[in-house]
């Protein structure tokens, strides 16, 4: 009998066909998120579950009695959204898909390093809103990256990614923050603490996984110690930012701008970001490239081959 398996939302359709041939799949047609209940009743009716991190898996859903899923294999890289000791505790493995959204990421950060220096959504609402009145010498002025320093809080594979390319295409200098120095820094500049990191920046980009640890990483204190002309970039974790602060930051002028990819509350958004001329909202597009999410989607299916052929999964995380 095949094992099976339940995907919690609508996939690339060539995953979806992989999957299907060798298992007994669910799909979500609806692609409407699955509710605690309804992810309670698929850990009694299913051997494997394959959230997103739209779809938050608590102890309760883990600790659920006559569970039947042996495997977590999570779409995404994050899995702050799945209770890793609770999952121990039952025995449920947890993998998820690293390495395949680098590329995408970093292309993601330099778009939202662009389009905030540059003043590009204030110019866009402005030209569809009517209100354009025509070239002015004094329109929209944006400022230059080149030369600038990036700094990078985090410096793993997508922090570097962004610095490549923003080093190479935009003639930025480039420092770093993180919990160690880097054996190899690639020429960047390392800051042992994240308060002199953010006064040397001239575009502060967040690379750093979620968690205690970096919640509200990003608050009043450290935005105080930014230029006025700076410029906040996240693609990581909503949680790292304390958008109130934020939001007032950038309401008073205390930095120039943000570019977001990510929220804490999302898809429900701060109001005060939300009337914020200056900052970038992006709906979550760090690896949404045709290619990307289906990179995910095959990271996925080799993993829950892996399982279900007895062997070591290639990205277990619990």
């Amino acid at each position: 009998m095949k094992p099976r398996i339940l995907i919690s939302r609508r996939w690339p359709e060539a995953v979806e066909a992989r999957l299907s041939a060798r298992y007994d799949v669910t799909l979500n047609i609806s692609d409407t998120p699955l509710t605690i209940e309804q992810l309670q009743a698929a850990m009694r009716d299913y051997d494997a579950l394959c959230p997103t991190v739209s779809d938050r898996v608590p102890a309760a859903v883990l600790a659920t009695a006559d569970a039947r899923v042996r495997i977590l294999a999570n779409y995404g890289a994050g899995y702050e959204h799945i209770d890793l000791e609770a999952a121990k505790a039952a025995g449920v493995v947890v993998t998820n898909t690293p390495d395949v959204l680098t590329d995408a990421t970093a292309d993601l950060a330099i778009l939202l390093m662009m389009m905030a220096s540059r003043r590009a959504g204030e110019g866009e609402r402005e030209l569809r809103a009517g209100r354009w009145t025509g070239w002015r010498p004094t329109h929209l002025l944006g400022q230059s990256l080149a030369g600038k320093t990036l700094g990078l809080v985090g410096y793993g594979r997508i922090a570097r990614a962004t610095a490549m390319r923003a080093r190479a295409a935009l003639g930025m200098k480039i420092a770093y923050h993180s919990r160690k120095r880097a054996a190899d820094e690639d020429g960047a500049v390392y800051h042992g603490a994240l308060d002199g990191l953010a006064g040397a920046a001239d575009v502060l980009s967040l690379h750093t996984p979620g968690g205690p640890e970096t919640h509200h990483m990003i608050d009043a204190a450290l935005l105080k110690r930014m230029k006025p002309s700076a410029i906040l970039i996240n693609t990581a974790r909503g949680s790292v930012v304390n958008e109130h602060d934020l939001a007032q930051a950038l309401a008073e002028g205390a930095i120039a701008a943000a570019g977001l990819d990510v929220f804490q509350g999302e898809p429900n958004l701060s109001a005060a970001l939300l009337a914020a001329p200056n900052a970038v909202l992006l709906p979550h597009l760090g690896s949404a490239t045709q290619e990307t999410r289906t990179a995910m989607g095959m990271r996925v299916a080799d993993n829950l081959d892996r399982f279900f052929n007895g062997d070591a999964p290639l990205d277990r995380v619990a």
